[in-house]
């Protein structure tokens, strides 16, 4: 059968965990794209980047949501969610994998932290074309104009793809469709997090610590995504597995060192 002639075979996965709000908002909108499995953490993994489990055993366990089947939960992080789907539970390559929908932005800095983006470079890495949906909220989130453009932006890269070991990471404001100003293609700003830990104590005196943090914006321009997300467009940032800073190597290699 050609690959035209079936329905897409759909990967969700995402950090949050799957009793996420978002996860099932990006899935039921996958739906209507294609044939969708759902593999996702069990609990929260938010900031996990791209850690993987080693030496603990995953546990794999069905998801029931109002008495039906909504699909598969690891108990691991987003990153062992794809391993695993690839490898024990999907029974073909998927066409698609999309990640999110991400409570929070995934801009600038945050993008390296990231699971929500770490799940859609280890489809990359694996040879699946991959897709990270952030809403740029922690709370009052409403992810109907997120879920609408997910599928928009999913159709379009199942037709025209994306180059090899590549994503795009998605940052779509928290307003009304209305109020969306537009797309915007951006790159990966500078921004960052000032974080500081908060100190308490236990119930026996014994020190404890939370970390909290302020984004510092150092970016200005619509070509960065934060800068862009905060006017309200919805930015398209294409992310590469390859981390080389290629620029450099010419310099690095005129210090002629030896061994």
């Amino acid at each position: 059968m050609k690959k035209q002639d079936r329905r897409p075979e759909i990967l969700v996965c995402n950090d949050d965990g799957i009793e996420g709000e978002g996860i099932h908002v990006l899935a039921a909108s996958m739906k209507k794209l294609g044939n969708v499995t759902v593999v996702a953490p069990a609990e929260p993994h938010s900031g996990m980047s791209h850690a993987m489990t080693l030496g603990v055993p995953l546990r794999i366990r069905e998801f029931r949501r109002n008495n039906r089947f909504f699909g598969h939960t690891v108990s691991g992080t987003p990153v062992d969610c794809i391993k695993v789907a690839l490898s024990h539970i999907m029974k073909v390559k998927p066409d698609l994998i999309v990640s999110g929908i991400n409570y929070g932005s995934n801009t600038a800095m945050s993008t390296l932290y990231s699971g929500t983006v770490a799940a859609a470079l280890e489809g990359a890495i694996q040879g699946v074309t991959s897709l990270a949906f952030s809403l740029t909220t922690y709370e009052h989130a409403d992810f109907t104009y997120a879920g609408k453009f997910a599928r928009k932006l999913a159709r379009k890269v199942l037709q025209e793809g994306l180059p090899d070991d590549t994503i795009l990471s998605v940052n779509i404001p928290n307003v009304p469709e209305a109020d969306i100003q537009g797309v915007c293609v951006t790159g990966q700003g500078r921004s960052r997090w000032s974080e500081d830990a908060i100190e308490r104590n236990d119930m026996y005196g014994n020190p404890y610590y939370w970390l909290n943090g302020t984004l510092m914006l150092l970016d200005e321009g619509m070509e960065s995504d934060e800068f862009a997300v905060r006017r309200n467009f919805v930015t398209l940032t294409p992310l590469s597995c390859d981390l080389t800073r290629h620029g450099f190597r010419s310099t690095l290699e005129q210090w002629k060192l030896q061994k």
